[in-house]
């Protein structure tokens, strides 16, 4: 990581937000941007020490930020069994089977990153793990968030038979005799959660430092941290994150998203004060935002929606994880105290319930100069879209998932039939409505490139560099192609707008005095058709060059 905070990049063409585009030079000194001329070879003005770089009609943007990501999650994967970069159920378990082989001495072998359109129904079963390994037990995530594939022994040893209920909230997967088939939804996954090895701080921060770089090496400057607490998905990062920014390890800004758990009620807003407070001395940390999660997930029949799902023979609609009259007395609560709110809803009751709770606080007098947010709106009912901007609730929304894979073909469309396919993402109607968006990936539940999202975002496609592009419509067919965006709007979406909801207002456009977050491209995006093979230069954080290509 290079130190020195002045400089010139030259020749560039510059992307200086909302459409606006110019071919010139930016100059920083002591990490903030001092000026931007419109003449690429012009360095009047531009400090006269430092380096020089010439970007040679690559891309300069303001720094990329991810408004809803989950970092330790994402670097385990990393450091771990980390199954993202395949998309087959034999390399599944080759790449199980090798760790175990490589790693005897643990007792449980966790890994992230499973899809479930390789098996029936969507859900993975015990024996396809227990052909890799039987000794001892295998957890491991799905890509979502939202589910957990044991192995037989993992089962066994979370003491999950036939008997065990299911969880408010969760679901266990059953076969036609009641027995339980390997994988566990949403709140079930803390059934055998628990056999994961606690992890040390040094194991936290190590998952941290490496989900860092790989967020910086796809021009990502400053994230929201979507889960900040102990969840189904793994520990508490709140400590790593104020040792690593005490010992100068930390060079990102992040907004820490206090996780709401459900098994508590009111009395835990005190612990995020105490935590507010904690960062508040920290430059690059803010905790001034609680993360709640209504509801689940589509493809598991958890999302909470208004009609019941259209596959099911039973009239099954999902579960809103949170009563709707406590969650408007938890909102209004956290509004009143300063607290912005971060909530998760897949299903269109689900947004409504977020907005409802919205609207009680505003009715009741609140949310001045707050920021909330809801994140996901797989679907949201058109009676909903206009009140975003009537409300001034930010929609946050994960642009990646917008396309006609095999998992939307085959499993999620059905779900929701024809009438709620055209509600789908409905990036467009939420911008004509008025909304502001704000863009983030959900990685590890997708890729953290921001450029695939923009790619998706606009045609409704995926980025053909995806490994998980599967299925013969997922490059060709545009899902619901009127939702797509123009490259713009997509693209402020990871700026000004994600910069919005993490209230980083001092960066997000290139404009002399704001701070120097910086992405240099290779590519002039404007003239490269597929986003996907755009290479990241050089990211700068404060004006500091945190990543180089090699």
């Amino acid at each position: 990581m290079q130190t020195d905070r002045t400089f010139t990049i030259v020749d560039a063409n510059l992307y200086l937000g909302q459409g606006r585009w110019s071919r010139g030079c930016v100059g920083v000194s002591d990490g903030l941007i001092t000026s931007v001329s419109a003449d690429a070879s012009d360095v009047s003005g531009t400090p006269q020490e430092g380096r020089v770089i010439d970007a040679r009609g690559g891309s300069l943007l303001p720094g990329l930020q991810d408004a809803h990501v989950h970092p330790e999650h994402g670097g385990s994967g990393l450091l771990g069994v980390d199954l993202a970069p395949v998309h087959d159920v034999t390399d599944y378990q080759r790449l199980l089977q090798e760790y175990a082989e490589q790693h005897p001495q643990d007792e449980v072998v966790v890994g992230y990153g499973w899809y479930g359109d390789l098996f029936p129904g969507g859900m993975p079963g015990a024996a396809v793990l227990d052909e890799a390994i039987n000794d001892r037990p295998v957890i491991v995530n799905g890509h979502d968030g939202h589910s957990m594939w044991c192995n037989s022994r993992a089962l066994q040893e979370a003491g999950i038979t036939e008997a065990t209920p299911d969880p408010r909230g969760g679901r266990i997967v059953r076969d036609a005799s009641g027995r339980p088939t390997g994988t566990l939804l949403d709140a079930a996954m803390d059934l055998a959660a628990a056999l994961r090895p606690a992890k040390s701080i040094d194991g936290v921060k190590a998952a941290l430092l490496a989900a860092q770089h790989r967020l910086n090496s796809v021009g990502v400057t400053a994230w929201a941290d979507a889960m900040v607490g102990v969840s189904e998905l793994g520990p508490d990062p709140f400590e790593a994150y104020l040792q690593l920014a005490r010992e100068g390890a930390l060079h990102s800004h992040v907004s820490l998203a206090l996780w709401w758990d459900r098994t508590r009620g009111l009395e835990q807003i005190d612990d995020f004060v105490r935590r507010r407070e904690q960062a508040r001395d920290e430059p690059l940390l803010s905790a001034s935002t609680v993360k709640i999660m209504q509801d689940g997930m589509v493809e598991n029949h958890t999302a909470a929606m208004l009609a019941p799902y259209a596959d099911s023979t039973e009239p099954i609609s999902g579960d809103s994880f949170i009563p709707a009259a406590e969650l408007r007395e938890i909102s209004q609560r956290l509004d009143r105290l300063g607290f912005d709110i971060h909530y998760h809803a897949c299903g269109d009751r689900a947004v409504r319930e977020c907005l409802d709770a919205v609207e009680a606080v505003r009715r009741s007098g609140g949310g001045a100069g707050r920021r909330h947010q809801i994140a996901h709106l797989d679907v949201v009912h058109p009676a909903d879209l206009q009140r975003f901007a009537e409300l001034d609730v930010t929609a946050n929304v994960q642009m990646l998932w917008a396309r006609r894979d095999k998992e939307m073909i085959e499993r999620k469309l059905p779900q929701l039939g024809v009438a709620r396919e055209a509600m789908q993402f409905p990036f467009a109607s939420l911008r004509r409505a008025g909304a502001r968006l704000a863009a983030g990936s959900d990685w590890p539940v997708s890729d953290p490139n921001p450029l695939w999202a923009v790619h998706t975002g606009m045609l409704r496609t995926a980025p053909t560099a995806d490994v998980h592009a599967i299925g013969g419509q997922a490059l060709t067919h545009p899902l619901e192609r009127q939702e797509g965006i123009e490259f713009s709007a997509a693209l402020d979406a990871y700026l000004t707008g994600a910069a919005w909801v993490n209230r980083l207002d001092d960066r997000g456009a290139l404009r002399p005095g704001l701070a120097a977050d910086l992405v240099l491209l290779r590519q002039n995006l404007r003239e490269t058709p597929d986003l996907s093979t755009v290479e990241v230069i050089e990211t700068f954080v404060d004006g500091v060059s945190v990543y180089q290509a090699e």
